[in-house]
């Protein structure tokens, strides 16, 4: 193997060990989270210390369509340089042949952070609270769907069938046969994890026909996002070889539960590495507080990237799980913010809002800079919600057109997330809610076409 392969983390020198490298990706996540590069040979890739790819890639939206500032007069489509972080050289072993995947950081001629790159903007945030003297730990959960192959956008999304050959049944939550039934793609998920040198801390059956769930254990937000952006891939590979589909969709299924990205959160004093949400006697302190109340009052303007789609908002319905309001409330999981149980050291804040849809650096960095704007503000929360949260009012927007009025109107979150990059955010958002409305659905033929 060539030299620079033998400084590669332990999880990739392993999968290489007595194998020729043939291959490098060379991969960054665009804003709908799809993974953007380039292929390299393995040679290649060793006599190089970044590549080139045009900016306008952030301006793209989940059809491939472009948002408007791409066409706006003025505007120049630049090359942006590409820097391969090293420290997340992974696996790609659902390839043909040996082959590693890196992500890379953007900047451009001048060698600065590009503002849109979503990995740049979770950086951000992260360097805020570090400037403050302090340190986010995140936790991640990964809510998706094992469906059939949907190979026509015509037809409803099914179940997929199970090793029984029968389809995988709905409320089964937690249950090991309803796990089993999936055997053989969770097996792969595992391997191909294993490989990639990821740790899961757990899978478990959710509500819905071919939900599953999992669990990642909490660490650097950076690192865990990182991880969800690979898992993403890993999983729909595990899927594509069992004659499945695995979707990241945040309802796919009319009548099933929606998938949701729960992101737990905890923050350390950089100095003492003490957890700052607790006192030494173990109390609950202001500053967990004022995180939770960071929340309740500025994850409205946050919900377009942690809803980023049409799709999106038919999670938010009641009883299914998911929140329908910014309630919180200690183990109670009708509220969109939760506090689970835990030990003092290990006291934490769980956003229920965000959906497994969202790009995993843009979520995390959301969620974060809303705490942080509540321990700078330091505004108490609304009382604590003891009772079942969906007999509450919904306060969460119903439609993305109304959480980018939110969006746009917020200049707190604008500045944690960065002024440049929630102006792109918009642009692209809008072009794509945009794009929907000139689509017109079956329910409309359906129902309106000899009737009105």
């Amino acid at each position: 193997m060539a030299d620079w392969t033998d400084n590669l983390p332990q999880a990739a020198r392993e999968y290489l060990e007595g194998k020729r490298l043939d291959e490098v990706e060379c991969i960054i996540s665009d804003l709908p989270g799809i993974a953007r590069g380039k292929a390299l040979p393995a040679s290649k890739f060793a006599k190089q210390k970044h590549f080139h790819l045009p900016d306008s890639i952030f301006f793209q939206t989940i059809t491939g369509d472009w948002g408007e500032a791409a066409g706006e007069t003025g505007f120049i489509e630049q090359d942006m340089i590409l820097v391969p972080d090293m420290s997340t050289a992974s696996a790609a072993p659902w390839t043909g042949d040996w082959t590693l995947q890196v992500i890379h950081d953007a900047y451009d001629r001048d060698m600065k952070p590009i503002p849109f790159s979503p990995r740049n903007v979770l950086r951000r945030v992260v360097d805020a609270y570090a400037e403050r003297g302090l340190v986010p730990v995140v936790a991640p959960e990964m809510e998706f769907y094992l469906v059939g192959r949907n190979t026509d956008p015509g037809q409803a999304i099914q179940p997929m069938m199970g090793r029984s050959g029968r389809p995988a049944a709905a409320r089964q939550a937690y249950s090991m046969t309803a796990v089993d039934e999936f055997g053989p793609v969770i097996d792969d998920i595992y391997d191909f994890a294993e490989a990639q040198g990821f740790e899961i801390d757990g899978i478990t059956q959710e509500g819905g026909a071919g939900q599953l769930e999992i669990n990642l254990a909490h660490g650097d937000p950076i690192q865990l996002a990182d991880e969800v952006f690979y898992f993403k891939r890993l999983i729909r590979e595990a899927a594509m070889r069992h004659n499945c589909f695995a979707t990241f969709m945040a309802k796919p299924i009319a009548e099933e539960p929606g998938s949701a990205m729960h992101i737990h959160h905890s923050i350390l004093d950089a100095k003492t590495g003490k957890n700052v949400f607790s006192d030494d006697d173990g109390n609950e302190t202001d500053a967990f507080y004022h995180f939770i109340g960071g929340m309740q009052r500025h994850l409205p303007s946050a919900i377009a990237v942690l809803a980023p789609y049409v799709n999106s908002y038919r999670r938010y319905v009641k009883d299914h799980a998911a929140p329908i309001n910014l309630d919180w409330g200690r183990d109670n999981r009708t509220t969109g913010i939760r506090v689970p149980l835990a030990s003092a050291d290990a006291r934490r804040v769980e956003n229920r809002l965000a959906g497994m849809d969202c790009n995993p650096y843009l979520g995390i960095a959301a969620s974060l800079a809303c705490g942080l704007l509540g321990l700078e503000e330091k505004q108490m929360p609304e009382p604590e919600c003891k009772t079942d949260s969906y007999q509450g009012e919904g306060d969460v927007p119903q439609v993305l057109g109304d959480a980018l009025d939110l969006f746009e109107e917020a200049p707190k979150l604008h500045e944690m997330l960065g002024p440049e990059f929630a102006r792109v955010y918009s642009i692209v958002k809008r072009a794509e809610y945009e794009e929907f409305l000139q689509v017109i659905s079956p329910w409309e033929r359906e129902h309106l076409l000899l009737n009105v």
